[in-house]
């Protein structure tokens, strides 16, 4: 970005003096680019009076480039305001301070220059329809000092520096949480680095099972019951909260901290759509953990596009029985019931026909994973993401209670389900963060162990610069995943602030779990090193909970709407 003359800070001072006054400035300019470049999408999307969908996918490079920046201009807003809160608390240090400047200074140059959809994709204006006129917005005093003052070597190097005071730390910067909050996460750090970080690498690479007596801790420490309400067992906490134990608990293996999400998924559609006889049935048990769920959802040939489910469902008295194929199931064989979609209605072709069943099941062994009548199982093979196993699942006249169709309704499966997309990916945005802090730790402590040419690898600018980075693109996902929490947690609708939370989150995770192997150097590519795991398990991320490319497609109809 071209520099107009005016005086940059020394070098050597890395802090830039009014911080929040220059990136309050800059983020107006932001909002007027997002202003333009939706203008400039909607144009070419717009089919006479309406937004449509097959224009759209016809122009699908703009169209989630646009969810792109409509994700980084989100996330700057959130790093703003919480830069100004800590400020207001007295709790904007340097380090603080340094993830801030940064992080300004790295997403404002990628928006002028190229935001990465992928390692491959990298989004420019001129993709969504501007024009260099249109980019003029960003070429001003504010954005300019933050481009090429915030994130230099100086300020990176800083940064590292600190971190290694504070390498004892729960985190690299404070997050803005209350003390509550900050509490049940030092909880929940203390009991991932004494029973699952030692143990974890073992779990992957005899791809084994998460032990229950782990789950069976889990639940005295009361995870899989934490937002449910307390009238059916739970204790009724925020989902911020459920952000802050899902992070901590990924932080020491993503398998462990995604089995609350089979419960957050089963408890939030049981909430939102169940009886209240079913709420008083399954709620209870799942706050306990005595009743493990799994979601069976997806199916060989339809992967994201649900709607088009073919497992159906038929009337037997007064009950039903399952037929179809499903796959990608997790942590199918141990569980007690099933959340499984099927089709109700053979006279439709689309998500009007499907229905959400409390499909119950016997736990499975590991001699004879599926012994309940009428249902076969096979496990898939994985790279990661290995501690509750995958499955492909098979259903001929398997039974179901009349009294376990969700809501008591036939119709409503598919409505149900969209309810749940709002946790479930708050959640998951989570787990990205905790795999990204995971591959950081390992990372910072293998730079700051390895010697080479008579010094440690963190004394390598390019080393230092990699792990700075972490830092401050792990604050960022953090930030707008705890915004969409709070969102979700005051009754606003933020299925969008949640897609985004996931979009960015996923791509962080992968980020830092790959360049964490690349300061490892060949023995990041040794299975005994923990960072080979968490490269293989951060990759899941953007594909699961909705793919990068549908989440970007769902952004971006939100945003145009």
């Amino acid at each position: 970005m071209p520099h107009d003359g005016q005086d940059l800070p020394n070098a050597t001072t890395p802090i830039l003096g009014d911080l929040l006054d220059l990136t309050a400035t800059a983020l107006d300019a932001v909002d007027d680019v997002f202003a333009r470049a939706k203008s400039a999408v909607r144009a070419t999307v717009t089919d006479g009076e309406r937004v449509s969908a097959r224009l759209i996918e016809q122009h699908q490079t703009a169209a989630h480039g646009l969810a792109w920046l409509a994700t980084y201009t989100q996330a700057l807003h959130q790093m703003h305001n919480w830069a100004t809160r800590l400020q207001a608390d007295g709790k904007f240090g340097d380090v603080e301070q340094l993830i801030h400047q940064i992080a300004f200074g790295e997403y404002l140059w990628q928006i002028y220059g190229g935001i990465p959809m992928s390692q491959g994709e990298i989004l420019r204006l001129q993709d969504i329809g501007l024009a260099q006129d249109d980019m003029r917005a960003l070429m001003q005093p504010a954005v300019m000092t933050l481009t090429q003052a915030g994130n230099t070597q100086t300020a990176r190097t800083q940064l590292v520096a600190l971190m290694q005071d504070q390498s004892a730390n729960v985190t690299v910067g404070v997050t803005g949480l209350d003390d509550e909050l900050e509490m049940i996460r030092e909880q929940f750090r203390r009991f991932s680095v004494e029973k699952i970080t030692p143990h974890a690498h073992e779990w992957h690479l005899k791809d084994e099972l998460i032990p229950i007596e782990v789950i069976d801790e889990m639940a005295e420490l009361g995870v899989f019951g934490l937002t449910i309400p307390e009238e059916y067992g739970g204790f009724g906490l925020s989902k911020a909260s459920m952000c802050v134990v899902s992070e901590e608990l990924s932080r020491g293996y993503i398998g462990v901290g995604s089995l609350g999400t089979r419960s957050e998924i089963a408890a939030e559609l049981i909430l939102c759509g169940g009886t209240e006889e079913q709420k008083q049935q399954w709620l209870p048990g799942i706050a306990s953990a005595e009743i493990l769920p799994t979601a069976v959802f997806t199916e060989p040939n339809t992967g994201s596009d649900l709607g088009s489910l073919r497992t159906r469902a038929v009337k037997s008295g007064d009950d039903w029985e399952i037929t179809g194929n499903k796959t990608w199931i997790t942590h199918a064989a141990r569980t007690h019931v099933m959340t499984l979609l099927a089709r109700t209605d053979p006279d439709t072709t689309d998500y009007r026909g499907l229905s959400m069943f409390l499909a119950e099941k016997t736990p499975g062994t590991v001699e004879e994973p599926f012994p309940t009548p009428g249902m076969t199982g096979g496990e898939i093979e994985v790279l990661g993401y290995r501690g509750m196993k995958e499955y492909e699942l098979g259903f001929d006249g398997f039974q179901v209670k009349g009294a376990n169709l969700l809501g008591g309704e036939t119709g409503k499966g598919f409505k149900q389900l969209m309810q749940t997309f709002e946790s479930a990916r708050i959640q998951t945005a989570a787990r990205a963060i905790g795999v990204a802090q995971s591959a950081l730790d390992l990372g910072l402590q293998y730079a700051q162990d390895r010697k080479q040419f008579g010094k440690s690898l963190i004394d390598f600018p390019r080393v230092s610069g990699k792990l700075a980075m972490m830092a401050v693109e792990i604050m960022v996902a953090r930030q707008l995943t705890y915004f969409s929490a709070a969102e979700k947690d005051n009754d606003r609708r933020c299925d969008l602030e949640a897609g985004m939370a996931k979009l960015l989150g996923a791509r962080v995770a992968w980020a830092c779990a790959d360049n964490a192997l690349q300061i490892h150097g060949g023995n990041g590519f040794a299975l005994e090193y923990q960072i080979s795991r968490v490269l293989c398990d951060a990759r899941i991320l953007n594909i699961f909970e909705g793919a990068a490319e549908i989440q970007a497609q769902v952004i971006a109809r939100r945003v145009l709407d």
